[in-house]
């Protein structure tokens, strides 16, 4: 049995007069531990219904999630989420975002421990220069390392994160990439991420999984990324192993899924 598994599930919406919308159907994943993988497909393909399942925010109408054999049944720690938008708090700092939420998951530690806990992973996203500074006062993507970097402060085993660049500018979105890959080095966690973005999709995971369009989506395809990590995006633009990638997954999206209005 997987660290994290996703089996025969299936997500079906009510809608008016009786009717139905079977948004995912007959999912099977089997998610190793310390593993990134990438969810991507079209719009309506289920790609944040299969992510708010795993976060235990919406739950499975048939089948089974679960995390180390446990099924899961609503919200836990040790899954943490990073959305598309940052979600700050205004009137916190940096600091503070991130000490508010270690308070609430660990709150065991005494009041050195919090500072030196706080700190470092303020630390881990570069951000020490702008701790006392409020969401107002700092960019785009500097709110999402916050993000980031409240979500890894309650050490959660997996990190759900859905198009949490999707809203950045390409040099910003970049810049992340090369961070959310040096932190995953160092902190080891399981990380899903969903993205409409192709080159995101290889340049961060071990997997790419591919769904097929909805409404009754699925998964279609899955894809090993054979590259070692740390990896290099400069270096890996004529890597063979990354542009078959690349062109596996267009062909998938583009050929064998393509959608007239996207």
């Amino acid at each position: 049995m997987g660290f994290l598994e996703l089996i025969d599930v299936e997500k079906v919406f009510p809608l008016p007069k009786g009717e139905k919308y079977v948004a995912v159907q007959d999912v099977n994943l089997d998610i190793r531990e310390n593993e990134i993988i990438a969810i991507i497909g079209h719009s309506g393909c289920g790609k944040s219904t299969l992510l708010n399942m795993i976060a235990g925010l919406d739950l499975a109408t048939a089948g089974h999630v679960s995390l180390e054999k446990k099924d899961i049944d609503g919200p836990g720690p040790e899954r943490a989420v990073v959305f598309q938008n940052h979600s700050l708090l205004p009137w916190l700092t940096v600091y503070q975002n991130i000490e508010m939420a270690v308070k609430k998951v660990i709150p065991e530690l005494t009041s050195k421990e919090l500072k030196e806990h706080v700190t470092h992973y303020v630390d881990m996203v570069s951000l020490d220069h702008a701790k006392d500074k409020y969401p107002g006062e700092i960019s785009g993507g500097m709110k999402q390392r916050v993000g980031i970097a409240r979500a890894l402060s309650i050490k959660p085993k997996v990190l759900l994160m859905d198009e949490p660049f999707g809203a950045l500018d390409s040099l910003t979105r970049a810049a992340l990439q090369e961070h959310l890959m040096r932190i995953q080095q160092k902190v080891k966690n399981t990380v899903i991420i969903i993205t409409h973005d192709v080159d995101e999709a290889v340049l961060l995971s071990d997997r790419v999984i591919m769904m097929t369009n909805g409404p009754e989506a699925t998964i279609g395809e899955v894809l090993e990324v054979n590259l070692e990590h740390p990896r290099e995006r400069v270096a890996l633009q004529h890597d063979p192993e990354y542009i078959r990638c690349r062109e596996a997954i267009l062909s998938f999206l583009y050929e064998k899924y393509a959608k007239d209005d996207e």
